[in-house]
């Protein structure tokens, strides 16, 4: 279901107390075509990734109508680090449920802003679990990046920014994870420019949104290794996918080999600091052979794991 434009408004102007937009940038490298190329570029917000957005306004709008006295989030890494930023912005105490050995540079990015973290699972499917079951135990709040609906009017904020910033715009490339980004720019630029076409971007090797895309039902896949953890999504949820169908143009899938090159391409040509899932937007658009249109793709974290 499409958000309201005054929910998105509202998440805005709450937002705005803590940062400020997050710039449209024209990539200096154009292809031969005549298209134009452009980067959202979210690395620069606090903890260096697009989650903050809806982390923030989340648990902003859930502490106005309860008491809480603990949050808890299951997450790869930048979801958690957005949750203990927003709880040290609240004062609420953050618990961030990781899998076993996490991205170190998202881990570090939890205890900087003073959440405690517990691995637990060997992928993301079996931390959420371990976050409810501790939810249910302590009777913390479990900020649900997937689930929560107020989580995707906060990224949505994105699209109005995008609007806002460019309003030629034509279509709009987004890193597909657990679809609460792509959700909530697609209700905000569809809302403003119906015309405007949305792509998403998922891993090749973390396909469940894909397929469930393809087949309008929920799909839950073995496995979802892939180099960009904040796309490791094995298990799709059914409310996602409905809307993931009525509002999103079309879904492209990205290899790994795909996303380094975009980070590369990123890096040296645009300067821009990426990680995998950061770039998969990117990499969809560099692939994409009907792109004579004025685009944008969103540049989502740059927390990237050593090593890669």
């Amino acid at each position: 279901m499409r958000i309201p434009l005054t929910k998105l408004e509202e998440a805005r102007v709450l937002l705005q107390q803590y940062f400020t937009p997050t710039p449209v940038t024209k990539a200096t490298r154009q292809s031969p075509t005549d298209d134009a190329f452009f980067m959202k570029v979210e690395t620069g917000l606090p903890t260096g990734s697009f989650k903050v957005r809806g982390a923030v306004y989340a648990l902003s709008v859930n502490a106005r109508t309860r008491t809480i006295a603990e949050v808890t989030a299951a997450s790869t890494g930048n979801h958690g680090a957005a949750v203990a930023y927003a709880g040290r912005l609240l004062g609420i105490p953050a618990t961030i449920f990781l899998p076993e050995h996490p991205n170190p540079v998202k881990a570090q990015r939890i205890r900087d802003s003073g959440g405690t973290i517990v691995e637990a699972g060997r992928d993301l499917s079996a931390t959420i679990d371990a976050a409810y079951e501790y939810a249910r135990r302590t009777g913390a709040f479990f900020l649900h990046d997937a689930a929560d609906p107020d989580v995707p009017a906060g990224a949505g904020t994105i699209g109005l920014e995008v609007l806002d910033q460019l309003p030629s715009v034509e279509g709009i490339y987004v890193p597909m994870g657990d679809t609460a980004l792509i959700r909530g720019v697609t209700s905000a630029a569809k809302q403003l420019k119906p015309a405007i076409s949305i792509i998403g971007a998922v891993a090749e090797r973390a396909p469940a949104y894909f397929l469930s895309w393809q087949k309008g039902v929920a799909v839950e896949t073995p496995s979802a290794d892939t180099i960009a953890d904040g796309l490791a999504v094995r298990c799709a949820l059914q409310p996602n996918v409905n809307d993931v169908c009525a509002l999103v143009d079309d879904v492209r899938l990205v290899s790994e080999e795909e996303m380094l090159k975009a980070m590369e391409y990123l890096s040296s040509d645009e300067h821009v600091l990426s990680e995998p899932a950061g770039a998969a937007a990117t990499a969809a658009y560099l692939k994409d052979g009907n792109r004579r249109r004025v685009s944008v793709a969103l540049v989502t974290g740059g927390n990237r794991a050593p090593g890669i």
